[in-house]
């Protein structure tokens, strides 16, 4: 049997006050894990064209106030 085969056998054991748990950990895990992604991609400059974008979206006066 595999570690994951291990772990969704463990998963399927659960409470179900433990699988929420273990859902907000997982969740936290991908947000943290998206938020290093984003910014490993601003230092590499990767999402520069977008700031350029707006940019220019605003001083063409492509924008409201809200």
């Amino acid at each position: 049997m595999s570690t994951v085969e291990q772990i969704e056998a463990a998963i399927l054991k659960l409470s179900p006050q433990e699988l929420s748990q273990l859902a907000d950990w997982v969740l936290d895990l991908d947000e943290q894990s998206w938020d290093e992604q984003i910014e490993r991609d601003i230092v590499a400059g990767k999402l520069d064209f977008l700031a350029q974008e707006a940019l220019l979206e605003y001083e063409a006066g492509n924008c409201r106030t809200i």
